[in-house]
């Protein structure tokens, strides 16, 4: 116990040490007599609050440290040390400040989304009488509207059977959750799986159907943030079609360098694979401009499309060949036996037993080009091509004005196909990651 008091003791004077050195020796202290720029607010001494408060906590899980197992060890007893707990209980606090630092810009994105100003920042400071509303530290929305988000949609027209395509996605996506929930608080069930498959399959099934039944003419406003879903529209048809694509082209090469070994040319092209991605794509985009303008593609979707597929091949190929390595030979050599051809070795066995890979494989690629900017910011000219990316980059280059609201509530409903991705289908994105690199 003598020894417990005097590590507090000693870690106490190294913590005031530091202190007391942080603040006569390292930091200037007329600095903290500044003036305060306009409509901002200082806090001298700031910095150490936060410290204190950050120190105060970890002496809280300390205590709970040490409180906890002194009745586990009359309870049981046995005698356990306390710093385990201690550990796990620092680094958990650790996780939740760095969660709580990496999730804080989407909580200004989404306030900054209801603020019908446009303005992320404003030379009038609150007046609340709380210091981090006053200091904007969280977001001070006097007058919450959703008038940015009816900008996006002004005009658009649906019809009846594109609003019925739209409410069974959402019935379907409520069910994803609901099973999802069941999941966390029930056993494993294989009808759970079954059934939030055959769901998250008809959700997608759905939004493809709208975003392909979709057309320009549906979209009648004036003003360039009403294109809003006609950019998303966009950028779903050139990533889904662009994840098909990879998945044809990666599982026929994939196929072929893991199971003909004897293929001239075979090693050399995988060290032309591994070389292809040492180097980043932007570096061929004179290349692919020159390439799209002789071929008249700039400005379709056709030539974006191209673009990105051909930059899916090295990288999936290797993927999926790890994967093929992993399958036992022995069950084509058997089907083989049996009478099956090659080709109805790889549709009727490999291709069923690839499917999670395949899905990882197209998630990765939708994924990619959902968010890519630069390559469609070179190809898509017109307004009425633009994608997601593009889209927003307007927003933010008006002549006179940003309009940093919009652009907030753009950003958040362009994200939720992503997000439904990774939550839909985010086992996928980890058993695939793995799958590539493990061999028999």
């Amino acid at each position: 116990m003598l020894g417990r008091l005097l590590s507090l003791g000693l870690l106490g004077l190294g913590g005031y040490g530091l202190y007391w050195f942080a603040v006569h020796r390292l930091l200037d202290e007329a600095s903290y007599r500044r003036q305060p720029a306009f409509g901002s607010v200082f806090v001298p001494y700031g910095w150490a609050y936060a410290l204190g408060i950050l120190l105060g906590l970890v002496l809280l899980v300390l205590l709970y440290s040490l409180l906890y197992t002194a009745w586990s060890n009359r309870r049981t007893g046995r005698r356990r040390s306390p710093w385990p707990l201690f550990g796990q209980g620092v680094t958990h606090l650790f996780l939740w400040v760095l969660i709580l630092l990496v999730y804080y810009p989407v909580v200004q994105v989404v306030a900054a989304s209801f603020d019908p100003t446009n303005n992320l920042f404003s030379f009038r400071r609150p007046e609340t009488g709380f210091l981090l509303l006053d200091a904007r530290v969280i977001p001070y929305l006097p007058e919450p509207s959703l008038e940015n988000y009816a900008r996006l949609v002004e005009g658009v027209v649906l019809y009846p059977y594109q609003v019925a395509l739209l409410l069974l996605a959402g019935l379907a996506l409520l069910g994803v959750m609901g099973l999802g929930l069941l999941r966390r608080l029930l056993p494993p069930e294989d009808w759970v799986d079954l059934w939030q498959n055959r769901l998250l399959l008809l959700l997608a099934l759905s939004l493809f159907a709208v975003v392909l039944l979709l057309s320009p003419s549906q979209f009648t406003g004036t003003t360039t943030e009403s294109r809003f879903f006609l950019w998303v529209r966009n950028t779903l048809l050139i990533s889904g079609v662009t994840g098909l694509l990879a998945v044809l082209l990666t599982a026929t090469a994939g196929y072929a360098f893991a199971r003909f070994r004897h293929l001239p040319g075979r090693y050399p092209m995988l060290l032309f694979f591994i070389f292809v991605q040492m180097f980043p794509g932007f570096l061929a985009l004179v290349a692919i401009f020159y390439l799209l303008s002789f071929l008249d593609l700039l400005n379709t979707f056709t030539g974006l499309i191209l673009a990105y597929s051909g930059g899916v091949v090295s990288f999936g190929t290797w993927v999926y060949k790890g994967y093929l390595e992993s399958i036992s030979p022995s069950l084509e050599e058997a089907a083989m036996v049996d009478g099956a051809t090659r080709w109805q070795v790889f549709t009727k066995i490999l291709l069923p037993l690839s499917a999670p890979m395949f899905v990882f494989i197209f998630l990765l690629q939708f994924v990619g080009t959902y968010s890519e900017f630069i390559l469609a910011n070179l190809v898509l000219t017109g307004v009425e091509s633009w994608n997601v990316g593009v889209g927003l980059r307007s927003f933010t280059t008006g002549q006179f004005q940003t309009v940093w609201g919009v652009f907030a509530a753009a950003s958040v409903l362009g994200s939720l196909p992503i997000l439904l991705l990774f939550y839909g289908f985010q086992r996928y994105f980890v058993s695939g990651y793995t799958a590539g690199a493990v061999k028999e």
